[in-house]
């Protein structure tokens, strides 16, 4: 239990060490903050709640002098444990992706105060017999609440199971990184036992992006951290994303980036 929940209450060290796979949320208690998230700044403000699931995309912070926030860190696998048995999640977790941050209403921050708090106090119960599954308990109504918040800010909008689960699916592919072979949406179709046109549509469905949007999504903000990283040239970049030659990766480089691999890399 002691690296699948950490508590912090700083920005600082956020996607290394010991917490860089682990899902953050965090509550804004006071101040305010600029976050350079997936190639976008977003603000937090008091009373926000944000969740972030990849840490590793954050790039920068920039906190006010008088930032606050409790930032409880947990683990992918003790997450997937704790989602609760319905399909929400799916369109929440897309959502939060492109926008991770959730302006709450007072009374919903006070009840994710709360739900912080809880985690807090049945985290330090390590006597209990039943540690693991109150936790499990615990953190799946934490996860419920951002449902709720997510659901009042965007609409309640139900998600068929089989598609839900086509979605998820797909999308792991991405997040272990098959992008970097593949990325024709044939691929993608071809694993999941499906037409290429029912993926799209289930993709556009869900979240409004096609299934090329995400693939391409995930393919571009890896190579504009790869690119970011000097002690890799552009040969090796383009053979890590199997890219046939560098002049394509290049011509990928400039569409999706709007600039070329040297002129991005500055």
């Amino acid at each position: 239990m002691t690296n699948e929940i950490i508590i912090r209450n700083s920005l600082e060290g956020i996607g290394e060490g010991e917490v860089a796979l682990h899902l953050a949320h965090i509550l804004c208690l006071g101040g305010g903050c600029e976050i350079d998230y997936n190639d976008r700044t977003f603000t937090i403000r008091e009373k926000d709640c944000t969740i972030i699931r990849a840490t590793q995309l954050v790039t920068a912070v920039r906190p006010s002098a008088d930032f606050r926030i409790e930032i409880i860190y947990v683990d992918p696998v003790f997450i997937e444990k704790s989602t609760p048995n319905n399909n929400y999640g799916m369109r929440g977790s897309l959502s939060l992706a492109q926008d991770p941050v959730m302006h709450l209403t007072d009374e919903e921050f006070e009840r994710c105060r709360r739900d912080f708090e809880e985690v807090g106090r049945r985290r330090m119960m390590v006597w209990h017999h039943f540690l693991d599954d109150m936790m499990v308990s615990t953190i799946q109504t934490l996860i419920l609440d951002f449902y709720d918040f997510h659901a009042r800010i965007n609409g309640l909008v139900e998600v068929q199971s089989q598609s839900a689960t086509v979605m998820q699916r797909f999308i792991g592919m991405l997040e272990r990184g098959d992008y970097r072979k593949n990325r024709e949406v044939t691929y993608y179709a071809s694993e999941l036992c499906i037409a290429p046109k029912y993926l799209s549509e289930i993709s556009k469905s869900i979240t409004g992006n096609s299934a090329n949007w995400w693939i391409n999504r995930f393919t571009v903000l890896d190579i504009s951290r790869q690119l970011r990283d000097r002690s890799l040239s552009f040969v090796d970049i383009s053979e890590m994303f199997n890219f046939s030659s560098p002049a394509y990766f290049s011509r990928y480089v400039q569409r999706y980036l709007g600039e070329s691999p040297s002129e991005y890399r500055g």
